[in-house]
């Protein structure tokens, strides 16, 4: 008992937790086995980074995307992945097992066993790290089974795969949805040009005003060479035989040719109604129809084009390393644990002795 009052602080500080922690990490506490898979998230529309796996992707036609890998790994560890890992492995059972010690159990001394403690919990068991170099995700899983950690560990990557794949139908449903909403308002645009030009065609009588207005204009040159010989033929007439009775019809023949000849060019040349004035308009409808017919043609390229690359996926998640199955439980380190105790505890007595042998001779 003497012994014990006097080296009280090495029990308490040594003796007692060493002890505490060779029956625990000898005796209780639970294997923990690690299982460990690695995957790389990928995708054509982004550019390479460095690195040497980086170089034999960029070999093998493949890139990579940091951003996507970082979805992944949000999922990964958020609380939607857990839900559905307790509903399809049954995390909650695996983790609250009889047979995991009291201190590693869910939820263990807290006896809180909500969902929100499950997820911290979660969190302690489920790893993610990322090589910015070579754009590889190491996905590490702790549980007390071999078999559970590597059956969390491939649920895990199933379930990213299906949210790489979400993600691509739905960008792939965007970008063709998108593309044919442009295609309907094009058409739209170039049915309504086509409409107007039919209306203004039908209302005003025309088609291709400066085509009809220099086919009138032939009809006035013709009529023209036509009142020329006349006029020359009356002149003749007239010099040769000032009484002619011909002289009064050639006459009358000029002057209709020269009517005729200013009803034609007034088609063509008048303020009103003519060729020249129905152009600018008809020139107007003709832009609108060529642009909307154009527009048309680009959208429809470009529907094309999102169909096209709606065939391939935007984004893969390759499994680089698969979910390992552990033979052996790496945690806890029974020995180095016991160990740092001692020393730890060790430490600890020499503080406190220093402290009490202090404090006796102040106290002296």
């Amino acid at each position: 008992m003497t012994w014990l009052k006097t080296h009280l602080a090495l029990v308490l500080t040594v003796i007692v937790p060493t002890c505490a922690a060779i029956l625990y990490y000898a005796f209780i506490a639970s294997d923990v086995f690690i299982s460990e898979s690695r995957f790389l998230v990928r995708s054509p529309q982004h550019p390479m980074q460095g690195g040497f796996v980086g170089e034999l992707l960029q070999g093998s036609g493949i890139t990579h995307s940091q951003d996507d890998a970082y979805s992944v790994h949000d999922f990964i560890l958020s609380r939607d992945a857990l839900r559905e890992l307790d509903a399809k492995a049954g995390v909650r059972k695996a983790f609250t097992s009889k047979q995991v010690d009291l201190f590693n159990r869910f939820p263990g001394l807290s006896w809180d066993d909500s969902f929100e403690e499950l997820y911290r919990y979660y969190g302690k068991h489920v790893g993610v790290e990322y090589d910015s170099a070579s754009s590889i995700t190491t996905l590490t899983v702790r549980a007390f089974t071999a078999q559970d950690a590597q059956r969390i560990d491939d649920l895990l990557l199933q379930m990213s795969e299906n949210l790489v794949n979400t993600l691509n139908a739905r960008s792939r449903q965007d970008l063709i949805h998108y593309a044919a909403d442009e295609v309907k308002i094009a058409t739209d645009k170039a049915t309504a040009a086509a409409v107007a030009m039919f209306e203004y065609r039908s209302k005003h009588a025309v088609f291709e005003p400066d085509k009809q207005a220099a086919i009138q204009l032939e009809s006035v040159a013709k009529i023209q060479e036509e009142l020329i010989s006349t006029e020359a033929q009356l002149a003749q007439v007239q010099k040769l035989s000032p009484n002619n009775p011909q002289i009064s019809g050639l006459e009358s023949r000029a002057d209709t040719l020269r009517h005729a000849i200013g009803t034609e060019a007034a088609k063509v040349t008048s303020a009103n109604g003519s060729f020249s004035a129905r152009a600018p308009d008809f020139e107007r409808l003709t832009l609108e129809t060529v642009f909307a017919d154009k527009q048309l043609g680009v959208a429809l390229a470009e529907l094309e084009t999102a169909r096209s690359d709606a065939l391939h996926q935007q984004m893969y998640l390759e499994r680089w390393v698969k979910p390992s199955l552990p033979d052996k439980a790496m945690e806890p380190r029974r020995i180095r644990s016991m160990f740092t105790v001692f020393l730890i505890g060790l430490i600890a007595w020499g503080v406190a002795s220093l402290l009490i042998a202090a404090i006796r001779e102040h106290s002296g």
